[in-house]
């Protein structure tokens, strides 16, 4: 059963970015590209909006998923950095029900070179629109010049205390390690910590290249929250220390 929709998911992740991206943001020490191109786009596709995107008074993050009054269609959010990453960890700090999404609704934290399935790594919080299927999804995509075939893993993610969670994954030539933590933190403390999996290289093909970070809330195959009503997910804060 992974294998079937994680390979579904993964024909779904065809990212454009030949739109211009006019809005740009300052948020957590970078500048960001905020994608709202005319027309509807991959992941999904969808729609996509820069008012669906902004950093309160607290710099936080906010991402939100709408419909549009004007025209009726849903609209997403997605923000891109201006600056490219290597190895090192990769950390975002979460305030959302993440246990308690829409079974369309994604959320991605992750970091893409722009080549479609190649050179990116995933966290993603979806049910790729089966309620029966586990939320929490970790996946490696292969460097360019290797089998066309990505790694993945899910499992089932509870939050029972509370809606702060801290999310990473650690870059090395040789493996990705993916981390879920209950609560805002930057150690590690056993009590806290969710589920820790490693992919390993040779394997697992493990991207070389420095790419960007992205960070996108998004309904699969652009269909509507079941609820029809609005989501909106607050990211506290992207930490990146370098290897």
């Amino acid at each position: 059963m992974k294998k079937i929709y994680g390979f579904a998911f993964a024909l779904l992740l065809m990212y454009s970015y030949t739109n211009a991206q006019d809005k740009t943001i300052k948020w957590s020490g970078y500048t960001w590209n905020v994608k709202e191109p005319a027309e509807a786009t991959g992941p999904g596709p969808n729609y996509w909006s820069g008012s669906n995107v902004w950093v309160d008074g607290s710099g936080w993050l906010h991402l939100k998923i709408a419909k549009n009054a004007a025209t009726g269609r849903w609209e997403c959010a997605e923000v891109a950095s201006t600056e490219s990453f290597g190895m090192g960890t990769y950390q975002w700090q979460i305030d959302a029900d993440i246990d308690k999404f829409d079974k369309n609704v994604v959320l991605g934290l992750f970091d893409y070179s722009g080549t479609d399935a190649r050179d990116e790594i995933d966290i993603e919080f979806a049910r790729w629109g089966n309620s029966a299927y586990p939320n929490l999804n970790y996946t490696v995509y292969p460097k360019v010049g290797d089998p066309p075939r990505h790694t993945s893993y899910s499992t089932e993610f509870t939050s029972p205390n509370g809606t702060y969670t801290t999310h990473r994954f650690i870059r090395t030539p040789s493996s990705v390690t993916f981390k879920t933590l209950y609560g805002h933190l930057n150690d590690e403390p056993k009590d806290n910590l969710f589920l820790s999996k490693e992919f390993k290289s040779p394997s697992v093909s493990i991207s070389s290249v420095n790419m960007p970070v992205l960070l996108n809330l998004w309904l699969f195959k652009g269909q509507a929250p079941t609820d029809d009503k609005p989501f909106e997910v607050v990211i506290h804060s992207f930490k990146f220390t370098a290897q």
